[in-house]
């Protein structure tokens, strides 16, 4: 029981952490400044579900996916933490993440519809890290269960936060999300580190 809940606490930090919902509210405000209240809903609700669809098909179908492409799941973790290392660095220092879309790009998602897909539910809450995230954590039957039931519990918070957002950011501001996302980006280093350390652990030991 000790073990299943100190693993539900491990993927609720790391997939809250790269999900990022602090630092996404402030792309999701930007983006929908000139929309009307129900505009915004429609968008906030639209972009966590398509996430959350997103991210469950990938906990379930990411043994196959590696087996697909003859991938052992630590070469996936010392890739996925070297990766995530490289997000928590960006979100550290405030940084434009490596993961972020471009101003190019953004020129095409002009259209509510448009913007709820791309980009806030892919790549902004549902990007490579995180999907990377959640296939490494997602091993067996019972762990698959927690990762989706950490899925949903974390695309919860992100919708209720998106929902509320100008509300959020009247009580929080600017510099509270900053401070938010370095802690966020602190706590997806050191889980960064131990994905790196467990994945060169187990190869090494199987080598």
């Amino acid at each position: 029981m000790t073990q299943q809940l100190t693993f539900i606490i491990y993927a609720f930090i790391s997939i809250f952490a790269i999900v990022n919902p602090i630092s996404g509210v402030m792309a999701f405000i930007s983006m929908t400044a000139n929309m009307s209240k129900v505009d915004k809903l429609y968008v906030a609700r639209r972009s966590v579900v398509i996430a959350t669809i997103i991210a469950i098909i990938f906990s379930i179908t990411g043994d196959l996916i590696l087996s697909l492409f003859n991938i052992k799941v630590d070469h996936l973790r010392v890739a996925g933490g070297i990766l995530l290392f490289l997000v928590a660095l960006d979100m550290l220092f405030a940084r434009t993440t490596r993961e972020s879309i471009t101003t190019e790009e953004l020129k095409y998602a002009s259209q509510r519809e448009n913007i709820s897909v791309f980009p806030i539910a892919m790549p902004l809450l549902t990007g490579p890290g995180a999907i990377t995230t959640i296939i490494v954590l997602s091993g067996t039957l019972d762990q698959k269960l927690i990762v989706i039931g950490v899925i949903l519990l974390t695309f919860l918070i992100t919708f209720l936060i998106f929902r509320f957002s100008d509300y959020f950011n009247k009580v929080v501001g600017m510099s509270g999300m900053l401070v938010m996302t370095r802690l966020m980006g602190l706590f997806l280093g050191a889980i960064a580190v131990n994905f790196i350390f467990i994945g060169i652990k187990n190869i090494f030991n199987l080598a």
